[in-house]
């Protein structure tokens, strides 16, 4: 999501399979978590897509962008840059799991946000900074992530393989400021109509009853 790449990806009017939703099914091993709140991180290509659809999720009620499986020190936009740094740009989501349970994230992240078969790359954007992988907050969301991965596996919704990884949780480093709420400040940037604006499209088109007009700060 470099300048760069705006110059070169920005006018190109052929969609990409990232911004083509996939029917894929509800999990069928779910959470059944009462509690009023719960976090959950995903990281799939820039996080200014990754936050963008899932603030306007039904339930969702806070989407960080950050950085996850790194250091403190490279936990900036520069470094991470480099793609050595460990780091994936990743959203933190904040959800009311009576309203939205995990398994349910975990249909929107694959139905719309990720393509979970290219390694290190979504879009435009290439690097290990940019890979598709789900961090579970415990083990019971590991439980789900791991049998909703192989469901998928056997569903066989795409024509490649899915590498999308499950990653232990570390600390989650909160991105710059500029980064929060980004495709929700600027909906006319060249990269978030390109690449970002399709992913929201496609959510409100497939998941009617889980979007929400008003995104979550």
């Amino acid at each position: 999501m470099l300048v760069a790449g705006f110059l070169l990806f920005g006018s190109l009017s052929t969609p990409s399979a990232a911004e083509e939703a996939v029917h894929v099914p509800a999990p069928a091993v779910d959470l059944a978590d009462t509690r009023s709140s719960a976090t959950a991180i995903f990281a799939g290509g820039c996080f200014w897509g990754v936050e963008g659809v899932f603030s306007h999720v039904r339930g969702v009620t806070r989407a960080t962008s950050g950085y996850h499986g790194g250091s403190a020190a490279t936990a900036n936009y520069d470094a991470i840059g480099s793609g050595t740094t460990g780091h994936a740009e990743s959203v933190r989501v904040t959800y009311d799991p009576r309203i939205v349970s995990y398994g349910t994230l975990l249909r929107i992240y694959f139905s719309v946000i990720t393509d979970p078969t290219t390694l290190n790359r979504q879009g435009p954007d290439s690097g290990s900074q940019y890979r598709s992988a789900i961090i579970p907050a415990n083990a019971s969301q590991r439980s789900v992530a791991t049998a909703y991965l192989a469901q998928l596996a056997r569903g066989r919704y795409w024509s490649a393989p899915i590498v999308t990884r499950i990653e232990a949780p570390q600390i989650f480093y909160p991105a710059e400021a500029y980064h929060q709420g980004f495709m929700e400040r600027h909906p006319d940037h060249g990269y978030i109509r390109r690449w970002d604006a399709p992913k929201l499209a496609n959510m409100r088109s497939v998941f009617p009853t889980l979007y929400v007009a008003a995104a979550a700060q």
